[in-house]
C-alpha cells in the first residue's frame, strides 16, 4: 500500500479466515483493534462480513485487505468448478501422464489422485508452435469455430487454455482465448501464457487448470466481499507474501491458495525483527491446521508447490502443513494406538468444551481438561468453556488406552506436539539447518500452548510469542508489501554473444510491465523498488538456481558450489528464466512501548496437569505485563486471542514490544 496522505489516512481492516475462527485488525489513526468470530464454512463471506461490521460499529470509510483460505479449501475438497482443457491435438494427457513418478514409493500399487479434468472434457486443437516460437502447423480455424459449442454441450464452468510452446510466443494461445471469451463471455477463460508464461509443459498445464479450478468460486465469493462488505477498496494476501487487487485475485486466484498462512510468515518476521532475532521458525497453529516455516533472515520461496496433489508453478512462500491443529480429533485406532488428526472439529461443532454440539475429544479439550487453557478465560473472559463435558468422552479414550484421564489427555498432546515437531524438522533439520540457530515464533490461536515443549524438542534457541499470537496472520497483512511479479522463459546460454543484452532487455521488459501494473492499481511510482533475478543451470541439468541479475554468470558458479560442492566453469550456462519482482512498501504499523516493571504482576492460582502429577500454577493476564516482568513456570499467560503454556523448567521474559520470550532453566 503507497504512503500517500490520502491511503494513510483510511483505516486499514485486515481479515484473516481460518478453520475455526476469522481474524479481524483493524488500523486507524495509528491504533490497532481485534476481533475473532466463529467462522461461517458453509459461506465463509458471512464471517467477514458479520466480523467487518461489528469491528467498525458503523458507516465507515475503510480499505479492507483479506486472507482467504476459499481457494485452498476448493482445491482440498474437490469443489471446483467443472473444467474444460484446450490444447494441442495430441497433448490431451499431458496433465494426467504428470512427471510418472510414483507417488508411494514402495507401494506394489501406487494411488495418485484424479487430474481436475476429466479425459473426456480434454479437448484438442491441431496446430503447433515450436520452441522457439516458430509456427509448424497454423491453427485449424475450423476446429476453432466448432470449441464453443463443444464446451457448451459439457457444460463447462470454465475454461482452461495451454497450448504447447506459448512461453515463446503466445500467438496461438491469444487467438483460441479471444475467440472463445467472445463466444462464451458467462464462462471464465484461464491462459496459461498470462498465468504462468515459463516452460515446463505439464506444471503450466496444472498451474492454468487449477486456476480455472477455482476461478468461478472464487469470483462469486470476492464479487460478493467486494458489492457487500461496503469498503473504498479490496486488496487480497497473495500466497508470494505480497498483496494484490481484488481484479487480479479474481483473474488470478491460483495466487491465493496460501493466501492466509502466508500472512502469518510475514508477521512471524516482522515481530522477531523487533524482538532481535533475524533467523525463525514461524508455527502457526490454528484451529485446524499447524503452518510452519522456515526463515534464515527472510521468508524463503518456492515454485515447486503442489496442493491437493496439483502442481502449480507459482511463487509462494515456503510453508509446510500438517493436520494438527486445537480442533484436531483424537481417536484410539483398531491397533489400539492412540491418533489425532488430521480429521477436525472446524467451527461446527468444534471442541467439545465450546458447547456447540461437539462430541470428539480435540487438542483443545485436552489442554482444558489438564488446566492449562483455563475455562473462564477464553477469548479474553467474553467466554466459559465446559470443562465437565469433556469427562466422558475423554474417559472413552482413557479406558481404550488403559490409562487414567490425565494421561489420555497428556497423550493427546503427546501425539500432536510429534506431528507438529516432524514438520519443523522438515524445513529446518531435512534442508541442513540447526533448530539451535533459530528461535521458534509462535502464532495462532494455539501456538502458545504447544512452543515451549517444541521448542525443547527440536533444541531451538528460545521461543518468541508475539502480541495478539490468535491474529498473527492478519497482523501480516498489514505488513506485507504490494507486489507484481513478472517472469520469461530465455533458454539461452553463455556460447550466445549477446546472452548478458538478451537478459538485461527481457528484465527490463518485465521490471517496466510490473511497474505500469503498479502504477494502474494507484500504488505511488516513486515508492517501487525492484529485485531482478536469473534461474541458471549447466546446460544439460534438469532445475535451475536462482540468482541475482549483477554478476549473475559468477554469481551462479558460486551458489552452485555451495549447493553442490562444484563447479563447472568450462561447461555452457543457460539462463533459463529471468524474474522480476516489484513492490511498495506496507504501511506504517504502529509500534508501541511497555512501560517498565514497577511491581509484580497480580497473578491467580490455577490448578493444571503435568508429568501425570497436579500443581499448583499462576495464570496472568498479557494486559498485566510489562517490559521486564519474568514468570518461572509453570504458568499461563491469557489473553483474547491465545493462551500461553509456561511449563515447570521454563522462564518467560517480556520485552519491551510486548513479545514473550520463553527459555529453558
Amino acid at each position: 500500500m503507497s504512503k500517500s496522505p490520502e491511503r494513510a489516512s483510511t483505516p486499514i481492516l485486515a481479515v484473516d479466515t481460518g478453520g475455526t475462527f476469522t481474524d479481524l485488525i483493524l488500523l486507524g489513526n495509528g491504533r490497532i483493534r481485534t476481533l475473532k468470530v466463529p467462522s461461517t464454512p458453509d459461506d465463509p463471506a458471512q464471517a467477514v462480513l458479520d466480523g467487518t461490521g461489528e469491528i467498525l460499529g458503523g458507516d465507515v470509510t475503510f480499505a479492507l485487505l483479506h486472507g482467504s483460505t476459499v481457494a485452498t479449501n476448493a482445491l482440498l475438497e474437490r469443489r471446483g468448478a467443472h473444467v474444460v482443457l484446450v490444447t494441442n491435438e495430441g497433448f490431451e494427457d499431458v496433465i494426467e501422464i504428470g512427471r510418472q513418478d510414483r507417488p508411494q514409493l514402495y507401494a506394489l500399487v501406487g494411488h495418485r489422485l484424479p487430474p481436475l479434468v476429466g479425459r473426456e472434457d480434454r479437448l484438442g486443437v491441431p496446430g503447433r508452435l515450436g520452441p522457439d516460437g516458430e509456427e509448424l502447423t497454423p491453427l485449424d480455424h475450423d476446429r476453432l469455430a466448432d470449441l464453443p459449442d463443444a464446451i457448451r454441450t459439457r457444460r463447462a464452468e470454465a475454461v482452461a487454455v495451454t497450448l504447447l510452446h506459448s512461453y515463446a510466443d503466445p500467438a496461438h494461445e491469444r487467438t483460441v482465448a479471444e475467440a472463445l471469451r467472445n463466444a462464451l463471455p458467462e464462462l471464465s477463460v484461464s491462459v496459461s501464457s498470462e498465468l504462468v508464461p515459463e516452460f515446463r509443459e505439464y506444471e503450466r498445464t496444472s498451474t492454468t487448470v487449477v486456476n480455472a479450478y477455482v476461478a468461478p468460486v472464487m469470483d462469486r465469493y470476492l464479487g460478493r466481499l467486494a458489492t457487500e462488505a461496503g469498503a473504498r477498496r479490496v486488496t487480497i494476501m497473495g500466497s508470494n507474501g505480497g498483496v494484490l487487487p481484488i481484479e487480479r485475485a479474481r483473474r488470478e486466484p491460483v495466487q491465493t491458495v496460501l493466501s492466509g498462512p502466508a500472512g502469518g510468515v510475514v508477521g512471524a518476521l516482522a515481530w522477531a525483527r523487533r524482538a532481535g532475532h533475524d533467523s525463525v521458525l514461524s508455527f502457526d497453529m490454528g484451529g485446524t491446521s499447524t503452518d510452519v516455516s522456515l526463515c534464515p533472515g527472510r521468508p524463503l520461496h518456492t515454485r515447486e508447490f503442489a496442493i491437493g496433489g496439483q502442481p502449480a508453478a507459482i511463487p509462494v512462500i515456503d510453508i509446510h502443513t500438517v493436520g494438527a491443529g486445537g480442533g484436531s480429533i483424537a481417536r484410539v485406532d483398531a491397533g489400539g494406538a492412540l491418533r489425532v488428526g488430521p480429521r477436525s472439529a472446524g467451527a461446527r461443532p468444534g471442541p467439545i468444551c465450546y458447547g456447540r454440539g461437539g462430541d470428539d475429544v480435540t487438542v483443545t479439550d485436552a489442554h482444558v481438561w489438564l488446566g492449562r487453557l483455563p475455562a473462564a478465560a477464553f477469548l479474553g473472559g467474553d467466554r466459559t468453556l465446559d470443562r465437565a463435558a469433556v469427562e466422558a468422552p475423554l474417559a472413552r479414550i482413557a479406558d481404550a488406552l488403559g490409562g487414567s484421564l490425565e494421561d489420555a489427555a497428556e497423550g493427546v498432546l503427546a501425539v500432536a506436539d510429534t506431528a507438529m515437531e516432524r514438520a519443523l524438522r522438515v524445513i529446518s533439520v531435512e534442508r541442513g539447518y540447526d533448530p539451535a540457530d533459530f528461535a521458534i515464533v509462535a502464532f495462532g490461536g494455539a501456538g502458545g500452548l504447544h512452543v515451549a515443549e517444541l521448542t525443547a524438542r527440536l533444541g531451538a534457541r528460545s521461543a518468541l510469542v508475539p502480541p495478539d499470537p490468535g491474529l498473527l496472520s492478519a497482523y501480516g497483512m498489514l505488513a506485507s508489501p504490494v507486489t507484481r511479479e513478472g517472469a520469461r522463459t530465455l533458454l539461452t546460454d553463455t556460447e550466445a554473444d549477446d546472452v548478458d543484452e538478451h537478459v538485461r532487455t527481457a528484465l527490463d521488459e518485465l521490471e517496466a510491465e510490473a511497474r505500469a501494473a503498479l502504477a494502474s492499481e494507484g500504488v505511488d511510482p516513486g515508492a517501487l523498488v525492484a529485485e531482478r533475478r536469473v534461474d541458471a543451470r549447466y546446460r544439460g541439468q534438469s532445475y535451475e538456481l536462482a540468482v541475482p541479475e549483477r554478476d549473475w554468470l559468477e554469481a551462479f558458479h558460486r551458489l552452485h558450489e555451495v549447493r553442490y560442492g562444484y563447479r563447472r566453469e568450462e561447461t555452457p550456462v543457460e539462463a533459463v528464466t529471468v524474474r522480476v519482482v516489484v513492490s511498495a512498501p506496507a504501511v506504517e504499523l504502529p509500534d508501541a512501548r511497555l512501560e517498565d516493571a514497577s511491581t509484580d504482576p497480580d497473578t491467580a492460582a490455577v490448578r493444571v496437569v503435568f508429568g501425570g502429577e497436579e500443581r499448583e500454577a499462576r495464570a496472568v493476564w498479557r494486559r498485566d505485563l510489562r517490559a521486564g516482568h519474568e514468570l518461572t513456570g509453570p504458568a499461563v499467560v491469557q489473553e483474547y486471542s491465545g493462551t500461553t503454556w509456561i511449563p515447570p523448567g521454563w522462564t518467560l521474559r517480556v520485552d519491551a514490544h510486548g513479545v514473550l520470550h520463553l527459555t529453558r532453566g
